[in-house]
C-alpha cells in the first residue's frame, strides 16, 4: 500500500511538472524594478517560430526593462515589439548581431540612449558598442548598460598579445569600469550583457580580476549564481555562466533588501520538450534578471527620526490603519504614495489632533511611502503595506 501512495505521488508530482507552460512563468512584479540581460542567439533563430515562443515569454515575464544580444534581423525584432503594445524598443544598429532594448512604458521613462566606445581605436574590445540607456523608474534615476564581448579563446590571458580573446576582454570590463568612474560618479549603475567568460576563473586568468578587486564599488549581482549549481548556469550547453549583471555600490542597499534577487529564467523548464526545444527554437542563452526593491525614502528630506513620533497600527494592513503623532500645533499634512511614486491622498490634520486614521478600502494591495508635512517641510516617513 505504501509504495501504491509513493507511486502515486510521483505521478502527480510529474504532472505538475509536465503541465507548467510558457503562461506559468513569472518574474515582474507590481513594486520592482526588473531587468534581464538575455543573448536571443542570431534572432530569428527558427523564423517565425521563434518570434511567437519570444512574445509569449516576454509577456510572461513582465520585466520593466530587457537587455537584448544578437539582434540579427532589426526588421522583424522591431516587428514582433510593435506586437506587444507595452513595450518600446530601442535599436541602434545590427552590427555582429545587434544589441537592444524593449522597455515598459508604463514604468519606465528613458530620458537618453546611446552607444559608448564606439571609434576604430576600441572596436577591437568592443566588436559590439556598448549600448547605454538612462531611465527613471518611480521617479528615481537609473543607468543600465548592454554588452556583447568578444567570444572564444583558450582560457589563457595573455597580456601580451592583443589579439587574445581573454586579453580583449580583459580590456573591454576595465573601459566599463573607468567610464563608470569618470562619467557616473554617485549613480545607480547596472552593466549587463553575454560578457563571454566566466567570473569564477582563477585569478591570473580572470578577465575580471580588476572589477572583483574593487568590492567596494562594484558587485556581480549573479556571483552565488557563478558559484553554485552548473542547472542555475545562462549557458547550459558547455556548460559555463557567461551572462552577468555588474552593480555599483549605489545599489547594493537595495539588492540586499527582500524584495530584490537576482535569478536564471530557466524558461525550457516551462517547455514540454525541455532544453532541446529551447535550444531549437530559442537560443542558447538562458536569460538572467536582477529585481530591485528601490528604495523611495532616499528621495525624501533627511530627517532625524530620534526627535520625531510618527507611527502607524496595523502594518501591514487590509483595509485601515490609524497614523499617530506628536500634538498638532501648525498647518501639517499626510501625503501617501504608491510603489511608482505616484500620490494617492492627502490627510489634512488640524491643531490639537494626535492621530487619525486612513480607510485604504479602495487601494489594491502593495507597498506605499507615507510622508509627514508640517509648515511645507517633509519631517518624518515611513513605509506602509496593504495586503488584501
Amino acid at each position: 500500500m505504501k509504495k501504491l501512495i509513493l507511486y502515486c505521488l510521483i505521478l502527480i508530482n510529474c504532472s505538475v511538472v509536465l503541465s507548467q507552460n510558457i503562461d506559468d512563468l513569472t518574474f515582474g512584479t507590481d513594486t520592482t524594478l526588473e531587468i534581464v540581460t538575455w543573448n536571443v542567439e542570431n534572432f530569428p533563430k527558427n523564423g517565425q517560430t521563434t518570434i511567437n515562443y519570444l512574445k509569449q515569454v516576454i509577456q510572461s515575464i513582465d520585466a520593466d526593462i530587457i537587455a537584448f544580444q544578437e539582434i540579427t534581423d532589426t526588421t522583424l525584432f522591431k516587428q514582433m515589439i510593435i506586437d506587444l503594445p507595452d513595450y518600446q524598443y530601442y535599436i541602434q544598429s545590427s552590427w555582429y548581431g545587434g544589441l537592444a532594448y524593449i522597455y515598459k512604458t508604463s514604468t519606465i521613462q528613458v530620458i537618453a540612449n546611446y552607444e559608448i566606445y564606439t571609434t576604430s581605436p576600441y572596436w577591437s574590445p568592443f566588436p559590439r558598442a556598448p549600448q547605454v540607456m538612462e531611465f527613471t523608474f518611480m521617479n528615481m534615476n537609473f543607468i543600465v548598460i548592454n554588452n556583447h564581448l568578444k567570444c572564444c579563446g583558450d582560457g589563457v590571458l595573455n597580456l601580451n598579445n592583443p589579439d587574445d580573446e581573454e586579453n580583449r576582454r580583459y580590456i573591454a570590463n576595465n573601459l566599463l569600469r573607468e567610464y563608470i568612474n569618470t562619467n557616473y560618479t554617485n549613480n545607480k549603475v547596472m552593466v549587463m550583457g553575454d560578457f563571454n567568460d566566466e567570473i569564477t576563473d582563477l585569478q591570473e586568468n580572470n578577465v575580471f580580476q580588476q572589477i572583483l578587486n574593487d568590492s567596494e564599488n562594484f558587485l556581480f549581482a549573479d556571483i552565488e549564481i557563478a558559484n553554485g549549481s552548473n542547472s542555475d548556469w545562462s549557458y547550459p550547453t558547455y556548460p559555463s555562466h557567461l551572462d552577468h549583471i555588474l552593480i555599483t555600490n549605489e545599489l547594493f542597499t537595495e539588492f540586499e533588501t527582500n524584495g530584490s534577487e537576482i535569478r536564471t529564467i530557466k524558461i525550457d523548464e516551462y517547455l514540454a520538450g525541455g532544453w532541446n526545444e529551447y535550444e531549437n527554437n530559442i537560443s542558447d542563452h538562458r536569460p538572467v534578471g536582477i529585481k530591485i526593491l528601490p528604495d523611495l525614502s532616499a528621495n525624501i528630506d533627511k530627517i532625524d527620526k530620534s526627535k520625531i513620533s510618527f507611527s502607524n497600527y496595523p502594518n501591514p494592513f487590509s483595509n485601515t490603519t490609524t497614523f499617530c503623532f506628536d500634538e498638532i500645533i501648525e498647518n501639517s499634512i499626510i501625503e501617501i504614495y504608491n510603489s511608482f511614486g505616484n500620490k494617492v491622498h492627502t490627510i489634512y490634520l488640524t491643531q490639537g489632533q494626535t492621530f487619525v486614521t486612513w480607510n485604504a478600502r479602495d487601494n489594491q494591495t502593495g507597498i506605499y511611502f507615507v510622508k509627514y508635512i508640517s509648515d511645507g517641510k517633509t519631517i518624518a516617513n515611513t513605509k506602509i503595506m496593504i495586503i488584501k
